[in-house]
């Protein structure tokens, strides 16, 4: 009794239980034959544990390392069917739990995948984040800096920084993604805040880790108003789906960014299968042309036509450019030639703590499609 049925948007929420913890872990079971399995391990193990009589259930008093093991144990000796089905829960204290406690159910094959992402989880309760700044500067004029993206980094317990691609493959295997997403533009608004970045600010999100727009999205927009930055200064560039279901939600979501007055970028445009699908469902204000495109596109006869019809569209359509990834003074000239917009990249700048107020003038020769090397190597 006493817990507030009220609850946080499931964005917001970590699951903050620790080691040393004592607790109560729920299991309950799809059938009672994955239940006498449990049993039988438990025994094996010499573990104590209470039976449930409503359903194939059972629970265990125990601190939550404990919990963990337990979970690790029996996803050994279960099948593809049972780590699905089965259904875990470990509440704190000697308890029962109440109907709010449900929302934190988890299968046994999610309970096992977030006890191996204790280092994101600890990382996402702590708010140990922080953001990198990348220019974005003309394509005619690289001197000119039009904004900045912002891209996320992560500062383990012992003060190393974690690269994105790590935790969010983490996240993406442990449900974690609402969480981080969230994180990650929270911690680019507070950045941009704290640098006075009076350029535009290029803001990355996942449109599956929102479960709806109006509520994951309110603290952000909340973070934006309350640092004093303008809607028309924030563009959300949008991580394409391979999943063509999936469009309906993405709308929805453009709509909430849309009419909230913020700008929208389709990010790492012929990167897949259903980019030119997705630009006249979505009609955004930028579209980002993936670094992959953009390699060597000066030498290399296919990604040139591509990349040349794409800027065409884009231009009909009145649509603004970036090129990702530049790395030599022949793509950039190239895309000089053809009429890009803007320009990101090496050759440009890095990503750094402290955004770059200056950036190179570039020249291109007139005849210099083949000279630069990339700067990854």
């Amino acid at each position: 009794m006493g817990r507030s049925a009220a609850r946080p948007c499931a964005c917001e929420t970590v699951n903050r239980c620790r080691a040393g913890e004592v607790g109560r872990l729920f299991l309950w079971f799809p059938v009672p034959h994955t239940l006498a399995k449990a049993t039988a391990t438990l025994k094996q193990s010499g573990l104590g544990f209470e039976l449930m009589e409503e359903r194939p259930g059972l629970g265990i008093d125990c601190k939550f390392e404990q919990a963990q093991k337990i979970a690790h144990h029996l996803a050994q000796r279960a099948t593809p069917g049972e780590l699905k089905e089965t259904q875990v829960l470990f509440i704190r204290g000697a308890v029962q739990p109440q109907l709010g406690d449900f929302s934190d159910m988890a299968s046994l094959q999610r309970f096992v995948t977030l006890s191996q992402s204790d280092w994101l989880i600890d990382m996402l309760a702590h708010d140990r984040f922080t953001s990198h700044f990348q220019p974005i500067v003309s394509v005619q004029d690289t001197s000119q800096i039009y904004g900045y993206e912002s891209l996320l980094r992560g500062v383990d317990c012992e003060g190393n920084v974690v690269m994105p691609r790590a935790m969010f493959a983490q996240a993406a295997e442990a449900g974690l993604m609402p969480q981080l997403d969230r994180a990650a533009r929270l911690s680019a608004i507070a950045q941009a805040s704290q640098h006075h970045i009076t350029q535009r600010i290029f803001l990355n999100f996942t449109p599956t880790a929102l479960y709806d727009p109006a509520s994951c999205l309110r603290s952000t927009v909340a973070a934006i108003d309350q640092a004093g930055i303008d809607h028309g200064q924030v563009v959300f560039e949008v991580v394409e789906s391979d999943n063509p279901q999936e469009l309906d939600h993405l709308k929805a979501v453009l709509r909430y960014y849309r009419e909230a007055g913020f700008a929208v970028a389709l990010d790492d445009l012929g990167s897949g299968y259903s980019s030119l699908n997705l630009l006249h469902q979505l009609r955004p204000d930028f579209i980002k042309l993936d670094m992959e495109l953009i390699r060597n596109v000066h030498q290399d006869q296919y990604k040139a036509l591509i990349t040349e019809k794409l800027l065409e569209i884009a231009q009909q359509l009145n649509i603004q450019t970036v090129a990702e990834g530049i790395e030599c003074v022949g793509e950039l000239n190239w895309l000089q030639q053809r009429g890009a917009d803007f320009a990101q990249g090496y050759l440009i700048a890095k990503p750094s703590a402290v955004p770059v107020v200056t950036t190179p003038a570039i020249i291109c020769p007139e005849s210099g499609l083949a000279q630069g090397t990339s700067l990854r190597s």
